[in-house]
């Protein structure tokens, strides 16, 4: 659909009006509205938009005019950037509780061209399945579950000769449908959101959105709704009421946790939720700055001040101003690093490498390590003072082990996005494959599970997640962790094929050997031996062999694979 916007918005609203809006005016396809409510929802709408930017405020509003005639849930607004080619959110609204990932959407080529095409056509889309494909697979985000509806909008505007696209994203009520009769009631509705997108390009004309600094740091300009956390009412509920208690405050954080728990979306989630969100979120992975340009990356430099230094760099917390500064693994810094670092927290002040001028600074820092800092300050590893000024209000991540209830949802999250980025069709995990990731031990937590679903997706080939060969992919043969470590390993082994079958009972000794003695690792083999045989190969569980031998089932499986047990020896199909 083709909207040509005019030089004066009041003579759109005057003619509006006095016009009532007619279904073949400014958005409609030629049928005249349904009923009265509509065409008084659809001016009211027409006046909202009138002066005002597309923004999720104007979004709320709209949707309310939206919902006096159709039963719309949420609405998205996207703008499309052909210099980029990216698609961003520009606008959203939905029912309490609606909470979106707002991240920018790159394109390839061939899907860009697609995505143009379509904004030119004015077909309307529609998807009533969960498991949407297309370009409607691109749009919508992992929280629309009911029906929906994309409509395209191209912008081509009399001022400055300028093609704009965009398109809105419809969701209806859960269980709801719309008849095809009434969807011209919501091509209608591309008059509105075209024209809030016109202000929106004209009176800002760049959308903020998130872009990569020079030195791969990742800073986030974009205005920012609170984004959906995967197992934010689940498993991580604890953390995110600590994260909904410090978020206002201007106070330091410091995540602690394993290797892939999460701590950078929780790190996002802090920011969102701040005062802070309009401002910048600079992430720094403070162990791959080599020492002798952690001044330089941290405080910045001017031009000539050392070797190499052609012109003057901002540093992280100039680039951060107003905005939150993400110190990743932060105990990887060097001592002299330590030092500088604590001066500028406790002053707010820095002065850039080779500069006389002082600076000030508003940045909140949250840092995270995987490292015991305790530990590091007791061996003076890591500097006493700079520990007591960070860790203000620690938030430790439990592991994803431990939080076994939101793989499932984590599953469906990995699987939709790798299949978006691979191009292959989204396939729901079955209750085997949930099952057999929830008994797996998660060494690299939610990292490692993210990484088994990407190949799972790829191995599957669309028709399935071959969840099984992804646990075990690289190894030819059984893998045996050394004898020195009980640690679990990274992977999952593919099970052998071999006959299932429980093993006889050793023979009776032979005099010979009546006197010699068993390694402990002999013994501690022949009694889990026993406990599997008696539990018939169950692990976990109130009949399990870990419940009769009293310890953790994640040991049990470790010292399995230590002395070679197999559980499928005893399992009985």
């Amino acid at each position: 659909m083709m909207v040509r916007t005019c030089k004066s918005y009041g003579t759109i609203f005057a003619y509006l009006a006095k016009a009532r809006v007619r279904g073949n005016q400014f958005g409609g396809d030629g049928s005249r509205m349904q009923s009265e409510s509509m065409e008084q929802s659809l001016l009211k709408g027409w006046e909202l938009a009138a002066f005002r930017p597309c923004d999720d405020t104007l979004v709320g509003e709209l949707l309310r005019c939206v919902r006096s005639d159709l039963p719309i849930r949420s609405l998205m607004v996207f703008v499309l950037d052909s210099a980029s080619k990216v698609v961003s959110v520009v606008g959203a609204a939905g029912a309490p509780g609606f909470l979106l990932d707002r991240k920018p959407i790159g394109c390839t080529e061939a899907r860009w061209q697609e995505l143009s095409k379509w904004t030119e056509s004015g077909e309307l889309l529609r998807q009533s399945s969960p498991r949407r494909s297309g370009k409607l697979a691109w749009l919508a985000p992992e929280s629309i579950a009911g029906e929906a509806m994309a409509l395209p909008i191209c912008l081509d505007s009399e001022l400055d000769n300028a093609a704009t696209r965009g398109a809105v994203l419809f969701e209806l009520d859960l269980g709801r449908s719309l008849q095809s009769e009434r969807e011209s009631s919501v091509r209608a509705w591309a008059g509105p959101f075209g024209l809030a997108l016109a202000n929106s390009m004209r009176i800002v004309p760049a959308f903020k959105r998130e872009v990569m600094a020079p030195d791969g740091s990742e800073r986030s300009d974009r205005i920012s709704v609170k984004e959906h956390v995967v197992g934010a009412e689940s498993g991580l509920r604890a953390v995110m009421e600590r994260v909904q208690l410090v978020a206002a405050s201007d106070m330091p954080v410091l995540i602690l946790g394993d290797t892939g728990t999460g701590k950078e979306v929780v790190a996002r989630a802090i920011h969102t939720r701040s005062t802070r969100l309009r401002s910048p979120f600079l992430r720094v992975n403070c162990g791959a700055i080599p020492p002798e340009l952690i001044d330089s990356q941290l405080f910045g430099h001017e031009r000539g001040s050392f070797t190499g230094a052609s012109d003057q760099r901002k540093g992280w917390f100039e680039r951060a101003h107003g905005g939150t500064l993400f110190l990743d693994e932060i105990g990887e810094l060097p001592l002299a690093a330590q030092v500088r670092l604590l001066r500028v927290l406790q002053e707010r002040q820095i002065e850039r490498v080779g500069g006389q001028d002082t600076l000030h600074v508003d940045v909140r820092i949250v840092a995270a390590t995987h490292r015991d800092l305790a530990t590091m300050v007791h061996q003076r590893t890591f500097r006493e003072d700079l520990w007591y000024r960070i860790n203000v209000f620690p938030i430790l991540l439990p592991r994803l082990c431990e939080r076994t209830e939101d793989i499932p949802e984590l599953t469906r999250h990995f699987a939709r996005k790798a299949s978006l980025n691979f191009g292959i069709p989204y396939v729901e995990p079955s209750i085997s494959d949930i099952d057999r990731l929830i008994e797996y031990h998660w060494p690299g937590n939610i990292r490692e599970l993210q990484a088994v679903i990407d190949r799972a997706v790829i191995l599957g080939r669309g028709s399935k997640l071959d969840i099984t060969t992804a646990l075990g992919i690289g190894f030819g043969q059984r893998y045996q962790p050394t004898p020195e470590s009980d640690e679990p390993t990274f992977y999952e082994v593919i099970p052998e094929s071999h006959a299932l079958s429980v093993p006889q009972e050793p023979p009776p000794a032979s005099t010979a050997d009546t006197n010699r003695i068993e390694s402990l690792n002999e013994s501690m083999k022949k009694h889990i031996e026993r406990a599997l045989m008696a539990s018939r190969g169950q692990i976990e569980g109130k009949r399990g062999a870990a419940e009769t031998l009293r310890i953790n089932p994640h040991t049990l499986r470790a010292k399995m694979r230590k002395l070679g047990i197999r559980w499928s020896d005893f399992r009985e199909d």
